[in-house]
């Protein structure tokens, strides 16, 4: 976005044009209830009061900008058709909103995006066109569709439009959540942080709105950092709804001003919640609707803001989507029970002699490890002239804990473990 087309829209009625855009999605978007979380409580310290836009029309946060960009649009703009470039949520949401409206859309997605969001957008009935490896050059291209062919394009984030549609996420906090002191929402391109922002800062100033980012995805941070918009070199994170690589001009400006702090996470912290919130709380979370729950954990050490506080904290993480694919779910699921100890795998060389293999097996049933997989290969001994055997197991454990007493005990009864994972 220009200069001037962001100073133009940082001088309107911010209040009016919020409540323009709730009066809008009324009948469109959910107005999605909050649910408390008992376990992040308990882990935290803090009350936590998740805000579930996985359970959005489309699945996500993105149906409230995309919505409220077009049905700003004029009949004669319609009838011209709309393009836009999205990782998957955007394209979803932009698709069902011209749907609605009556207009072509033609959506441009990275070469990345799962098929379970190429699916779900061509089923809204959209054109899909897969460019680029990134949403960066996707959205060249459709920008690029846009001027050769003259349909309207609807930025996904970087729009006064979009950001107000996302805004409404923040107005309903505070209306189903009046005490609230902390709102943490995930940074992408921006347009959801900031339209957040910019509904809580307006209408309560005193909350604080923390955003967090992958460790993957420095765009953020080095753009605040160096009090600009900065691309970054590159984006490597399991978080593509948030895997971009060039933030938002408007969005930044409005960030640069609200945001109060920000806060990385691992992939580890992301998987660790994706099977958290299915587990406690029967609820499909993508990875960058995960952002936000990952950085829970570490907002008294990351953030000075939010540690130096005084009083309660009543804290609503915002859980942007919930469109995952079951082969990515699948591995995600697998990595998170790794990161929490609940599946270990070790390897460890036997006598090749019989009832070697029973006496580890009978170790495990006796520390209560439920095997899940057995690799018993002589040829993988470190030396191929010893008698020995390699055996590799993976079992199924509760926790760290379990995890070296297993180890101990296989220890103890002569063998020397090697934990692979």
């Amino acid at each position: 976005m220009e200069q001037k087309d962001v100073l133009k829209a940082l001088q309107r009625d911010h209040a009016a044009e919020l409540k323009l855009a709730a009066e809008r999605l009324k009948g469109t978007a959910r107005h999605t209830e909050i649910i408390p979380s008992p376990a992040l409580s308990e882990m935290t310290g803090h009350e936590i009061l998740l805000k579930p836009e996985n359970l959005q029309v489309t699945g996500s946060f993105k149906i409230r900008g995309a919505y409220n960009k077009i049905a700003s649009l004029s009949d004669e703009q319609l009838a011209r058709g709309i393009v836009t470039a999205s990782a998957g949520n955007h394209a979803q949401g932009v698709a069902y909103a011209a749907r609605e409206r009556g207009a072509k859309a033609t959506i441009c997605m990275p070469t990345i995006t799962p098929p379970l969001k190429v699916d779900a957008t061509k089923a809204y009935g959209a054109d899909v066109v897969l460019y680029g490896d990134v949403f960066d050059e996707s959205a060249a291209h459709a920008a690029h569709l846009a001027e050769t062919e003259g349909m309207i394009y609807v930025p996904p984030f970087d729009d006064y439009e979009v950001i107000c549609g996302q805004g409404t996420i923040g107005l309903e906090i505070l209306e189903d959540v009046p005490n609230v002191t902390d709102v943490v929402v995930p940074l992408g391109g921006g347009g959801l942080g900031a339209g957040v922002a910019l509904a809580i800062k307006t209408f309560k100033p005193e909350v604080r709105v923390i955003g967090a980012i992958p460790e993957g995805s420095p765009a953020w941070k080095d753009s605040f950092a160096a009090g600009r918009v900065t691309p970054a070199d590159q984006v490597v994170t399991s978080a593509e709804g948030v895997a971009v690589k060039h933030p938002g001009d408007l969005p930044f400006a409005l960030l640069n001003e609200f945001l109060d702090d920000l806060v990385t996470v691992t992939e580890r912290d992301i998987n660790e919640m994706i099977l958290l919130m299915l587990e406690k709380h029967k609820l499909v979370v993508e990875a960058a609707g995960a952002v936000s729950l990952a950085a829970l954990e570490h907002l008294n050490l990351r953030s000075r803001k939010f540690a130096s506080a005084p009083g309660p904290h009543v804290v609503v993480p915002i859980m942007s989507g919930g469109n995952i694919d079951t082969v990515t779910m699948g591995a995600v699921i697998q990595k998170g029970m790794i990161a929490r100890g609940r599946i270990m795998n070790f390897e460890v060389e036997l006598p090749d002699t019989p009832g070697q293999l029973v006496k580890v097996a009978t170790l495990l049933a006796k520390e209560r490890a439920n095997v899940i997989a057995l690799d018993h290969d002589q040829f993988k001994a470190s030396g191929h002239y010893t008698n020995a055997v390699s055996l590799g197991v993976t079992v199924e454990t509760n926790g760290p804990d379990h995890i070296e007493r297993i180890l101990t005990a296989l220890r103890e009864a002569g063998f020397q473990p090697k934990r692979i994972y």
